[in-house]
């Protein structure tokens, strides 16, 4: 492609994942916040949970300073406390709906354009249709609080059924009938390919992208590994991409990119958030795995 990519999207990062000593809402995030912030190459960010009042307060004055587009991750708040938004048990399930709404008003403060989140754990075949229903039960809600408070996006993040996660959400096509029933009701809702969860659904891009193409409003870039599971990076890790045994590199980002691309969703009149989800491995320093994943764009990007 001839083109500037930043005709096409906003790239972005996800900040808790460059900067894991970050995700739990404390750490050093201002500091770590600051150098993306300095880096130009990026014009989004997402970040997540922030537990000091203060702390949040200075990231909002850095993010407004930026010119960055701000998401807000809470993938973090629901896996940390080990919440999950289709249990069966219905206080458990109000307890993940309140941390996400909590995560609503943090995402409102800090000037975000969305918040994502993930399904809980598959339950099975045999009750995987309840499973379904509750979690539709619950994207409601937090969509209709959303909206009262004002215009912030909600979205959910397919990830992995069978390795890690092993999330409820899921294969393309029942991602597909939750967002159809979903936007019945409430057109904030949205869906959120990820690359690096590919592998591990047994995913092409075509497979993974075309059946939710009208429900796509967010897209992450990463790699995992999946053949090794000895790998201090198995599962759904986030390694850098082309590390011996992965699953990603240039040449599946620019599939990846492409299939975005033909179904529009990469444009010019409404740029898209994809943001890299990399993270560093032991011994592996936050500033190369960033590095890395722009060389790889840029290659990926000159071939799509």
């Amino acid at each position: 492609m001839q083109e500037s990519m930043y005709k096409f999207m906003k790239v972005g990062l996800i900040h808790f994942m460059a900067y894991p000593e970050t995700m739990k809402g404390d750490g050093p995030i201002l500091e770590t916040l600051q150098k993306i912030a300095e880096d130009d190459f990026f014009t989004a960010v997402e970040v997540s949970w922030i537990k000091d009042d203060k702390v949040r307060d200075k990231a909002k004055k850095l993010l407004e300073m930026s010119h960055l587009t701000v998401a807000y991750g809470a993938q973090p708040r629901l896996l940390i406390n080990n919440l999950n938004l289709n249990s069966f048990n219905e206080e458990e399930r109000k307890m993940a709906v309140r941390e996400i709404k909590a995560g609503v008003d943090e995402a409102y403060e800090i000037g975000a354009k969305a918040l994502a989140f993930l399904s809980g754990k598959d339950p099975g075949e045999e009750e995987r249709e309840q499973a379904l229903n509750l979690l539709v039960s619950s994207i409601k809600e937090i969509c209709d609080y959303a909206k009262s408070k004002g215009d912030l996006g909600i979205t959910l993040e397919i990830f992995d059924r069978d390795i890690d996660k092993k999330c409820l959400i899921g294969p393309a096509n029942e991602a597909r009938k939750l967002a159809a029933e979903v936007r019945k009701e409430y057109d904030n809702f949205g869906l959120m390919v990820d690359l690096s969860h590919l592998p591990l659904l047994n995913e092409t891009p075509t497979q993974a992208i075309m059946p939710i193409k009208d429900y796509l409003v967010h897209a992450h870039m990463g790699n995992c590994i999946m053949r090794d599971k000895e790998h201090p990076g198995y599962g759904d890790q986030h390694p850098r991409f082309g590390i011996e045994g992965g699953e990603n590199d240039v040449q599946e980002l620019t599939e990846f990119l492409k299939v975005l691309l033909d179904i529009g969703f990469l444009n010019y009149q409404n740029p898209p958030i994809v943001s890299f989800e990399v993270k560093p491995l032991a011994g592996e320093t936050s500033e190369v795995v960033i590095a890395n994943a722009k060389r790889v764009l840029k290659e990926a990007w000159a071939r799509v």
